[in-house]
């Protein structure tokens, strides 16, 4: 289960009977089988092979439009960059 942020509240088990007595109500929703259940399958964006480590770096103006104007995707191509540099520079 996820942490939850400090002071979430929690509905009692009256308010929790009132919303499933909702959800069971309105025939435009139901509950899925445990079958139906099995069957899902994770959406979004899979998990990398590699996790990148989050920073705050500061960089030139210049440098950031550059990047920037290359479209979607311009914080991959500036880890590429400094790859190679690592690669170019090292041992």
């Amino acid at each position: 289960m996820p942490k939850l942020r400090p002071g979430t509240i929690w509905p009692t088990d009256e308010e929790d009977a009132a919303i499933n007595a909702g959800i069971a109500s309105d025939p435009d929703t139901y509950e899925l089988t445990d079958e139906e259940f099995k069957q899902l399958r994770p959406v979004g964006r899979p998990k990398a092979e590699e996790t990148k480590e989050r920073i705050t770096i500061r960089l030139s103006p210049e440098v950031v439009e550059f990047f920037r104007a290359t479209g979607k995707g311009w914080q991959t191509r500036v880890d590429d960059a400094l790859r190679e540099y690592v690669v170019r520079h090292s041992g």
